[in-house]
């Protein structure tokens, strides 16, 4: 059986700008359904000049009104961020207008800074209340609220699917215990991800949603026609990476970017890509199967961190066929 594989859409802003941005997620779907992926996601991020998908829900209708098929949702909304009840109405609509199409993945990490969460209105104690809020989410869905008087409309009744996102062990315990699947961020957060997988496993209760665990395991990938030309591409990427994360903003030359690699600070932030199949179609074929094993893995969701458009859509159209996606006809 092929392994389910799935994107999780950046939504990078290039020097071409924002609306260049939402016009290839569009074309990455529209490609990505007849290559035979099984959904893509958009992350909430805050205050961020590099990605487009801070308003996560208008990007997904916006994206799901060009596309037939594939499954759209957000990889997640950060539920802390808002109210249970505007989630539910969001997504209740969006699964009116696209049936059978979307998802929600929930995280409660402010997605932003500490200036950017009091620009939110967003109270820092917020994510206490985490799973009574995915508890008050799931009632809007099924109809069985749980504020009396309150539903939501569109919403109610839209039984949404829901999936728990983590880092760390906190979302396994709470996903095993809402019987719900679990998406553990390794593809930049690769420290817990074998524990948090076994404790979700051991833990978990069934549900009305879910009757065995199911887990979505992130993963990095870069595929290219040669491998040199994959290295390279991930060289560029990590580059960018620890210079953004590192350098506070500061332009740095090609040998200065090299320099913070080296650095006990750049391995911190390289460490955080460990998780990354880098090469030809064959090599991230054997990256991918291994690591799915590692992870215990039922689903791969993959990011592909290039910023060239033509090469990002590249990689996935080479990583679908070396995974022997079927193609949608």
């Amino acid at each position: 059986m092929t392994l389910p594989l799935s994107i999780l859409d950046l939504a990078h802003i290039g020097d071409d700008g924002i609306a260049a941005s939402f016009s290839a997620s569009v074309e990455l779907a529209q490609k990505a359904e007849g290559w035979g992926y099984t959904r893509i996601w958009f992350a909430e991020h805050h205050n961020m000049p590099s990605i487009a998908s801070s308003a996560t829900s208008v990007l997904i209708a916006h994206v799901a009104a060009y596309t037939e098929s594939i499954r759209l949702g957000a990889g997640g909304i950060m539920l802390p961020n808002h109210s249970p009840l505007q989630i539910a109405e969001q997504f209740g609509t969006l699964e009116t207008l696209h049936p059978g199409r979307i998802d929600l993945g929930l995280g409660r990490a402010p997605g932003s800074d500490q200036n950017t969460m009091r620009a939110l209105r967003r109270d820092p104690s917020a994510a206490d209340t985490f799973p009574q809020d995915v508890q008050e989410l799931q009632a809007y869905f099924a109809g069985q609220t749980r504020i009396p008087g309150v539903n939501a409309y569109p919403g109610k009744d839209t039984h949404v699917p829901l999936y728990i996102l983590g880092s760390s062990l906190f979302g396994a315990r709470l996903a095993a215990a809402l019987g719900l699947p679990y998406s553990f961020a390794s593809h930049f957060a690769p420290q817990a991800l074998e524990d948090a997988v076994r404790i979700y496993r051991r833990e978990f209760r069934p549900s009305e949603a879910l009757a065995e665990p199911y887990v979505i395991a992130g993963v990095n990938a870069i595929v290219a026609d040669t491998q040199e030309e994959a290295d390279a591409l991930f060289l560029t990427a990590k580059r960018r990476r620890v210079a953004s994360m590192v350098g506070r903003g500061r332009t740095f030359t090609d040998a200065e970017m090299d320099l913070l690699l080296d650095s006990p600070a750049g391995q911190q932030v390289l460490n955080m890509m460990r998780y990354s199949a880098v090469g030809t179609p064959a090599v991230a074929r054997e990256y991918l199967e291994a690591f799915a094993e590692k992870a215990g893995a039922d689903e791969l969701i993959v990011a592909t961190q290039v910023t060239d458009r033509a090469a990002w859509i590249r990689s996935f159209e080479l990583l679908a066929g070396a995974m022997d996606l079927a193609p949608v006809a």
